[in-house]
């Protein structure tokens, strides 16, 4: 076991060496796309004056766009390869900038996310389920997020025995060579085959939905996307309602929701914490 993650080390997907492969594709259209996507959930026009706190910075990308629309950004993620990648695109578009820090640290532990400060805008998608401990994790950032601020949080949809068979799934990928190969043979032609059955049923060009899935998706890439979702372990789904009523009794109201396509992937959460009222 290593710090305070929720699992040992050998069991879990080697995220940073994803985003590592990620950085190879990152260009100009991206990052627009990136700041784009945040700006529209987040329903501003700019970032200009506020402090933003990447959990889980993965590839820096959000770190990125929130620092070109004008934030101080503060950077963080557990994975030593995560924190090299947001070195390496801040050395490339932002060297040497004082309003943009990078450090490990983890999310599940209480007093490193307490000596972080408060942020205006704290932005944790797709991270939080990969802990090992959600509640924890969701119980930890809320610390981080200062009165009248805004929480931005994607978390697996829970469905049930579905996300059970994922889990599995996903345990498989992350066991070792055998497992990892046996997972890519299998569901990398059944990613490709059910795109190309919803678009031929739908009259869509399949070549498409590789070509706008940076424009759909934050900027991403839909194949270090298929293999984040297929070696994505910790794992731990959660019904929407649940968080929202986790959030709502800690103070904040839901200004933004958006459920997830075809009910795979994250739900979408836009919290903003209310100021307490004065004695």
């Amino acid at each position: 076991m290593n710090g305070r993650e929720g699992i040992p080390n050998a069991d879990r997907f080697a995220f940073g060496k994803n985003w590592r492969s990620f950085l190879s594709v990152v260009d100009e259209e991206r990052i627009r796309d990136a700041q784009t996507s945040l700006c529209d959930f987040l329903g501003l026009e700019s970032l200009a004056g506020m402090r933003f706190l990447d959990v889980g910075s993965g590839s820096g990308l959000f770190s990125l766009a929130a620092r070109r629309l004008g934030a101080e950004v503060h950077s963080f993620d557990y994975d030593p390869e995560s924190v090299k990648c947001a070195e390496d695109l801040k050395r490339r578009y932002f060297p040497d900038d004082p309003d943009w820090r990078i450090e490990q640290g983890s999310v599940l532990d209480r007093d490193f996310m307490e000596n972080l400060g408060q942020f205006d805008v704290c932005y944790a998608w797709g991270v939080l389920h990969h802990t090992g401990s959600l509640w924890q994790a969701l119980s930890n950032v809320h610390v981080a997020v200062v009165e009248g601020g805004l929480l931005f949080v994607g978390i697996y949809n829970d469905q049930d025995v579905v996300s059970a068979i994922w889990e599995r799934i996903k345990r498989t990928y992350c066991s070792g060579e055998l497992g990892r190969t046996i997972c890519t043979a299998v569901f990398y032609p059944a990613f490709f085959l059910s795109g190309l059955v919803i678009d031929v049923l739908h009259l869509r060009n399949p070549a498409r939905r590789y070509k706008e899935h940076k424009r759909r998706h934050r900027g991403m890439s839909l194949v270090h996307d298929w293999k984040d979702w297929l070696g994505g372990y910790p794992y731990e789904p959660a019904r929407p309602q649940r968080v929202i009523s986790f959030f709502e009794n800690l103070g904040y109201t839901l200004s933004k929701f958006k459920r997830p396509e075809y009910g795979f992937g994250n739900n979408e959460f836009l919290l903003k914490k209310e100021k307490r009222e004065a004695r």
